[in-house]
């Protein structure tokens, strides 16, 4: 059982990395309108909506204390932040900006060194996400990834992550066997974040991560070899076609790829991810909330994919995610929303 001590650290620990992701935007707009001035200004958060951002945001960090409180991952794992990193990148960061403000001026949305190969890779993946130098092609993209999403998400990505971890681990309980003999996916790991939150509450599971990009794999290597444990086995695969059999799994997780995905990769994605969970398996994927259930949000959620390069984002937000998984045949599917991130929850049918 935890102590008030532990939540009070925990909550001040929250807002330090909150108060981090403010100060770097409000900075960064700031500047912007200084060196990459744009036509018109955007609309500000309205005090309603700031207060709903905020009543939510609460709720989602009770949510992930209440989690670890339970027992469903380490309470150590409340605090694992890669400060290392994040000290050290954040210099690098700003350095980008220039950059990153004229390719959005000028919207050259594949812009990449002629030193990154893009021919092996769908075309729909040859875009530089968020207007970041590299796409997601690059070792530098990959060292600034984390601190670029804890920044977008004011501190809170890491609780949003772990949304994931307490159904997966409720649907793995109903299959009745020992954890040492259960093999989960991570699909598009990026960097590792989420492995590294899977490890932590299932220490004993097999883990496997794939990722179409070599440098955030190379990154993802690194930041798990830092943690106890077995390494999870980490492929480089586009998972439209994940390189395992059927049935190999008994847990499937993605976070935060659909919305970068379009239409038909969306359906290609979660027919592999039916195909290769064994009858009875759980599949949990996580990604941003969408306007068909958050009407409320919907200001912040066309102010992101306008001012940032997210080209699929719009189809996303009015996208049935839960008809999808029901066309690859997924059954007892379900939904819940945690502040800036949504949940689905679905199990493959014994036959």
């Amino acid at each position: 059982m935890a102590d008030p001590i532990t939540k009070f650290a925990y909550q001040t620990f929250q807002q330090s990395k909150s108060l981090l992701g403010l100060t770097h935007k409000n900075l960064s707009t700031q500047l912007m309108r200084l060196l990459a001035p744009t036509n018109g200004e955007r609309e500000g958060i309205s005090p309603a909506l700031m207060s709903q951002l905020q009543a939510s945001m609460q709720v989602l960090l009770d949510e992930d204390y209440a989690d670890a409180e339970a027992g469903v991952y380490p309470l150590s794992q409340l605090f694992d932040t890669p400060w290392q990193d994040i000290v050290q990148q954040y210099p690098r960061l700003w350095l980008d900006m220039p950059s990153t403000w004229q390719r959005a001026r000028e919207k050259r949305y594949q812009d990449f060194d002629e030193t990154v190969e893009t021919d092996r890779y769908p075309s729909y993946y040859v875009q530089n996400f968020h207007h970041q130098t590299g796409g997601y092609l690059t070792e530098e993209s990959a060292e600034l990834y984390d601190l670029q999403v804890e920044i977008l998400f004011n501190g809170t990505a890491d609780p949003m992550r772990r949304r994931i971890l307490r159904p997966l681990k409720q649907g793995l309980q109903a299959l009745a066997r020992p954890e040492k003999d259960l093999r989960v996916l991570d699909v598009a790991c990026g960097t590792g974040r989420t492995l590294r939150h899977l490890r932590s509450a299932l220490p004993s599971a097999n883990l496997y991560g794939t990722d179409l990009s070599p440098a955030y794999l190379r990154k993802a290597n690194q930041l798990l070899s830092e943690r106890p444990g077995e390494l999870p086995q980490l492929l480089q695969a586009n998972a439209e076609e994940l390189p395992y059999q059927d049935g190999f799994f008994q847990g499937v997780t993605s976070v935060f790829l659909f919305h970068e995905l379009p239409p038909q990769a969306r359906q290609n994605v979660i027919n592999e991810c039916f195909r290769v969970l064994e009858a009875g398996g759980t599949v949990v994927l996580n990604d941003s909330i969408q306007a068909i259930d958050s009407p409320e949000f919907r200001p912040l959620m066309d102010g992101f994919y306008q001012m940032f390069h997210e080209p699929y984002y719009r189809h996303y937000m009015e996208d049935d995610l839960c008809d999808r998984l029901g066309q690859a045949g997924f059954v007892d599917i379900q939904t819940s929303n945690h502040f800036m991130s949504k949940i689905w929850v679905a199990r493959k049918p014994i036959a």
